[in-house]
């Protein structure tokens, strides 16, 4: 088992935990909005102080990889790059639609065997980036951005039920009428959730080069000209 810190910053959401030997022993998140240069670090200190005064050592750095906001992931990798080269610690990249179905697999949901998964997030208008999950997280359909309509699915809902949710599903579900489509509210990606991928990734060794690493912004970031003042 190991210790690991987790950073979550994909959307307009600020988390990071602690969880050690498969359990999450440390959680805070900031729901109020997109400004995790002012609350990262306090987080991350935090979090560095609880490890270190109860006497564990940290051996890995999670942080959500993207798809999400542009500045969001960049935020966190550079946070979560300064710690690993800070003290010398292994990163992780944990795919962020991915985190989003962690929470949905342990609840409730999905009763059905053969469900699907999709989780969303919003890319504005009627476009989500979404990905298709089976119940075991194997990938039925890469992730990609999605122009959602009535059709967009409907492969995988003429099959068997298909769970969407995550921020970008609300808004397609006016679009989606089919009966064998499911909706989940409230499901956010949050560092609390990482552990359970990012152990899986350590115990496998799977990390990433601390010195080359970057998210998976899915699109090229736009840089908006200013509007004139006159």
């Amino acid at each position: 088992m190991s210790c690991i810190l987790n950073i979550e910053t994909s959307t307009t959401v600020c988390s990071v935990a602690v969880s050690n030997d498969a359990e999450c022993i440390f959680n805070k998140e900031d729901h109020s909005g997109p400004h995790h240069n002012e609350t990262l670090g306090a987080f991350v200190d935090e979090a560095l102080s609880f490890i270190d005064s109860h006497g564990l050592k940290l051996d890995a750095v999670a942080v959500s990889c993207g798809p999400g906001s542009y500045t969001g992931l960049r935020i966190g990798t550079s946070m979560a790059k300064g710690i690993c080269y800070g003290r010398d610690v292994k990163l992780i990249a944990i795919p962020t639609l991915e985190l989003l179905a962690v929470p949905v697999l342990l609840g409730e949901h999905p009763n059905e065997e053969d469900a699907l998964l999709v989780p969303m997030l919003d890319a504005r208008r009627m476009e989500v980036y979404a990905e298709v999950f089976d119940r075991a997280l194997h990938v039925v359909r890469p992730i990609q951005a999605d122009v959602v309509t009535e059709e967009t699915y409907k492969t995988y809902l003429d099959k068997g039920i298909v769970y969407f949710f995550g921020d970008g599903a609300g808004k397609c579900m006016s679009e989606i009428n089919h009966p064998n489509a499911r909706y989940i509210k409230d499901i956010l990606p949050l560092a609390k959730n990482m552990f359970p991928l990012a152990e899986k990734r350590f115990a496998e060794e799977k990390f990433e080069d601390v010195a080359y690493f970057v998210p998976f912004y899915l699109k090229d970031f736009v840089a908006k000209m200013p509007k004139k003042l006159l």
